[in-house]
């Protein structure tokens, strides 16, 4: 009897780890399943973006949302030509690059005091700077354009690198700060021994630590400047000076919308960045994550 009980209770107690563990694996696939169809759904704009980009205005006009019958590469061979596409892209690598420089030297210059002097100046400072992350960008443009006009820094390079610069350094110190401030002391008492000033402190202990966050930052900034449209329209008129957003929207007119020009212009202004982030993925994600084991 002990025996046919013990047997009994053994299939019992298989049975349950068997249901314990299709249920889950059923929501194993759940999870997964729900994750891609969120997927889909996000890219299913993009998808859109490039099929349109390869129909003729014939088959746009007969089913706009219909597949192409055959890749039509003339869409491309004509917004090309009409958008100076490399000059414009150079021009918004140029300024996305050096704003990322900019927005990460100062921020984190800035942000090393503000983490380290726990009063209530560097407390409001840094409230002072957490508001301006809050502050809607139509409120700035006519600030910033009126002091570019006043100091001679319209249309040009600088003027639009400061003004990025100026918009995007409040989320730098934000960022910096938060990191700043979970460094043990100890390191920088440990410099101090050693007879090291505060910028050497700053410069060989603190700024490679801050890579991880440094690494999250540079994405943010270089998405949202890369993107942006008010201000490069703003502030520059030179067609030679103009970024690729801004060449993108040549092909939007007063009346109408070419789709057959504006679809693979837009594609082509998005294909830069998906490069960018394609080529340095690795290091991104890297970067992003390595602060959880800091």
């Amino acid at each position: 009897m002990n025996a046919l009980g013990n047997s009994v209770r053994s299939v019992r107690r298989q049975r349950g780890l068997n249901q314990e563990y299709f249920l889950k694996r059923l929501r194993s696939v759940l999870a997964h399943g729900s994750v891609l169809m969120l997927v889909l759904i996000m890219l299913l704009p993009l998808f859109y973006l490039v099929m349109m980009s390869f129909k003729t205005s014939t088959e746009i006009a007969s089913d706009p949302l219909g597949l192409p019958s055959s890749l039509y590469w003339g869409n491309y061979m004509k917004a090309l030509s009409s958008m100076g596409y490399v000059r414009s892209v150079l021009n918004s690598l140029g300024i996305t690059l050096s704003v990322i420089v900019l927005v990460v030297l100062a921020g984190a210059m800035a942000a090393y005091p503000l983490a380290r002097l726990h009063n209530r100046v560097s407390r409001t400072i840094v409230m002072i700077m957490a508001l301006g992350l809050a502050t809607p960008n139509f409120v700035t443009i006519t600030p910033i354009y009126v002091i570019f006009r006043d100091l001679g820094l319209l249309d040009s390079y600088l003027g639009i690198v400061l003004a990025f610069t100026a918009l995007k350094l409040p989320l730098a110190v934000f960022f910096y700060t938060s990191f700043i401030a979970a460094i043990p002391m100890e390191l920088e008492e440990a410099a101090r021994l050693d007879d090291c000033s505060n910028w050497q402190i700053f410069w060989h202990i603190i700024r490679p630590l801050l890579t991880p966050v440094t690494a999250t930052l540079s994405l943010f900034v270089m998405i949202m400047v890369w993107n942006d449209f008010v201000y490069p329209l703003l502030l520059l008129t030179d067609k030679d000076k103009l970024t690729v957003m801004i060449a993108v929207y040549k092909f939007v007119g007063n009346t109408g919308v070419d789709p057959t020009k504006l679809f693979p212009a837009a594609v082509l202004g998005s294909l830069p960045l998906l490069l960018l982030f394609a080529f340095f993925q690795r290091q991104i994600l890297s970067g992003a994550t390595a602060g959880a084991v800091k």
